[in-house]
């Protein structure tokens, strides 16, 4: 049997027809940037995010570049944020003229851990900069009170989170001063191609990103301030209007994937320090799956054994940012933060994805289980 690590092909079968129908209408208008279907995607993503307003962008980069650029972070000013995400997140802060400052994991949630982050502020502090990693929502409770005892602004990259609450029931990207999504096609909603989104219910911040998004301007060859090409494209936006019905029915699926991996792990006792660590799943709030995270010190070893068996897995992420090259600059070292740096030798994500079957589950299954028993 064959595992894939993730397979669209299954998805898109079963969305064919919705999908022609709706990329038929968008050809049949020929308009192709900032209409009526990025309209009506704005509008109904700020719905089932809970918040006031959505702008679309081009990518969940600049979702982040162009939040930071809104709220009007630059050089000689700080962004506290984690080591352990996908680059974006910190590439998007220095591409603005501000410093990132890392802050350690917890090492249960793979998120920022709050009781380190005010030890980090400074007279030069700006924003925190938690990442809902994997589709579980960092601690926001704490980073919320921490930024207003401060004056911070707090963004939230919810690249991989649509749909997760906190253990209050607030939804990832509608709980601090902006939320950024990512829509790229690997995504719980992606599309096929780039594609991001700003969330956020402060109308003022609304109108000024969407100024942003389209060269900072204000009406026709009329530019106050300077932004980007960071426009949604309707074919993307009607695409995500199709699948934004199936989403909530999505996450139910990776749910349900997830406690069967967790409860078939659990009966076959693998777990220890010194075999397999499974993911947390939090008894409040919710928790979409993005990815399914196990975490081993033989990890390598595992990768290739089940690689060996047709199973695919992908490790998120082998190098934390502090150790990668381009930030050497910031002054960490190895060791700087010792549960990053532990996750990215320990993390392995196993397939999860509505289309996974319960065969092919039970193949991976047998497949962790017959590495640790040597077989």
């Amino acid at each position: 049997m064959n595992v894939p690590f993730l397979d669209l092909l299954a998805q898109f079968a079963a969305l064919r027809d919705e999908v022609q129908v709706a990329l038929n209408a968008v050809c049949e208008r020929q308009s192709f940037i900032l209409g009526p279907q990025v309209a009506a995607l704005e509008r109904e993503v700020a719905e089932y995010c809970g918040v006031r307003y959505a702008v679309g962008v081009s990518s969940g980069t600049d979702a982040l570049l162009s939040g930071l650029m809104a709220l009007g972070i630059g050089p000689g000013e700080e962004v506290i944020t984690t080591p352990y995400t996908f680059f974006a997140t910190t590439g998007s802060i220095v591409r603005t003229g501000a410093r990132p400052v890392f802050v350690d994991i917890d090492p249960t949630s793979f998120n920022l851990d709050p009781s380190q982050v005010e030890d980090r502020v400074t007279s030069r502090t700006r924003a925190l900069l938690p990442v809902h990693l994997f589709g579980r929502c960092a601690d926001m409770e704490p980073l919320l009170s921490l930024a207003a005892r401060h004056g911070l602004a707090i963004i939230e990259d919810a690249a991989q989170a649509i749909g997760a609450q906190t253990n209050t029931g607030g939804r990832a990207g509608g709980i601090g001063t902006l939320g950024c999504l990512s829509f790229y096609p690997t995504k719980n909603l992606g599309g096929f191609g780039d594609g991001g989104m700003i969330l956020t219910n402060n109308p003022e911040l609304t109108d000024l990103l969407r100024s942003l998004r389209n060269h900072g301007s204000k009406g026709p060859y009329e530019h106050p301030r300077v932004g980007g090409n960071f426009r949604l494209d309707e074919i993307q936006a009607a695409i995500l209007l199709v699948k934004l019905k199936h989403l909530e029915g999505w996450i139910e699926a990776r749910g349900t994937r997830a406690q069967h991996y967790h409860d078939a792990f659990q009966a076959l006792d693998l777990e220890g320090p010194d075999a397999l660590i499974l993911p947390d799943i939090p008894k409040r709030g919710r928790h979409v799956f993005h990815q399914y995270v196990i975490r081993t010190r033989r990890r390598d070893d595992l990768a290739r054994f089940l690689t060996a068996r047709g199973i695919g897995t992908a490790i998120y992420y082998p190098k934390p940012l502090h150790l990668q090259d381009c930030f050497a600059f910031l002054g960490y070292k190895e060791g700087s933060f010792p549960e990053s740096e532990r996750a990215a030798r320990e993390t392995l994500a196993l397939p999860i994805y509505p289309e996974l079957t319960a065969e092919m589950q039970t193949f991976v299954i047998e497949g962790i289980d017959a590495f640790f028993r040597g077989r």
